[in-house]
C-alpha cells in the first residue's frame, strides 16, 4: 500500500480490524470487491457516495477517513491553514482525476457530526450522473459558479448564493466552465 494513500489506509486497517474480508466490505457497502481494492491501494479517486456506504459497513463517521490528531475542545483553523483530505472524482466509478479537492475545516474535532469543508470543485465533463446518501448539505459559494442538480430540478448558484438540501435526494455538484470554490458543510447521522 502506498505510503501517499491515507485515506485507502484507514479503510484497510477498519476493514481489518473487524476481520471482515474485501468481498464483505464490498456487500455490506453494496460497492464492487475491485474498488473496495482500488480504494485501499491507491489505484482509485473515489466518489462521495461509495465512502459513505462504507463508513456505514463499517460503523463509523465519514469523518473517521478524514480524522488527523483528534481533539475535544474547539478546533480553530487560521486563514489558509486548512488540512488537504482528499479528493474525490464526483460520481465516476473509475477516475484517475478528481473533481472535487476537500479540505477540511475541522479534521482534528473529536466526534464530529458534521464535516466542514472549503471545495475546489473543477469542471467536469460529460454527463453528471445523481447519486445520494443519507444527511444534509449547506453549500455556499465562495468563487465561481456551480450548478446542482437535485432530482428534477437545477439551481445555478454564483459566488455569494447559498443552498441547504437533504441528500437524499439524488443530487450532483459540478463547476460550470470554470473552478469554483465552495463551503460545505455535510451532515450524516451515525
Amino acid at each position: 500500500m502506498s505510503v501517499k494513500n491515507p485515506l485507502g489506509e484507514k479503510i484497510s486497517q477498519l476493514r481489518q480490524s473487524r476481520e471482515m474480508s474485501q468481498e464483505e466490505l464490498a456487500k455490506a457497502s453494496n460497492n464492487d470487491v475491485e474498488l473496495i481494492d482500488k480504494l485501499e491501494n491507491g489505484a482509485l479517486v473515489p466518489s462521495l457516495t461509495p465512502l459513505f456506504n462504507i463508513a456505514r459497513a463499517l460503523g463509523v463517521r465519514l469523518g473517521t477517513f478524514l480524522d488527523d490528531a483528534p481533539q475535544n475542545g474547539p478546533v480553530l483553523v487560521k486563514s489558509g491553514k486548512s488540512k488537504h483530505v482528499v479528493r474525490f472524482s464526483g460520481k465516476c466509478s473509475n477516475c484517475k482525476e478528481s473533481s472535487l479537492e476537500f479540505n477540511s475545516l475541522a479534521a482534528d474535532k473529536q466526534d464530529r457530526h458534521m464535516e466542514p469543508f472549503i471545495i475546489d470543485v473543477h469542471p467536469q465533463q460529460g454527463e453528471h450522473p445523481l447519486s445520494s446518501h443519507e444527511g444534509e448539505e449547506f453549500i455556499y459559494v465562495l468563487e465561481g459558479e456551480i450548478e446542482i442538480l437535485y432530482g428534477k430540478e437545477t439551481y445555478n448558484l454564483e459566488a455569494g448564493d447559498s443552498i441547504y438540501y437533504d441528500s437524499v435526494v439524488p443530487h450532483d455538484l459540478h463547476a460550470v466552465d470554470e473552478d469554483a470554490k465552495i463551503m460545505a458543510v455535510v451532515y450524516t447521522p451515525y
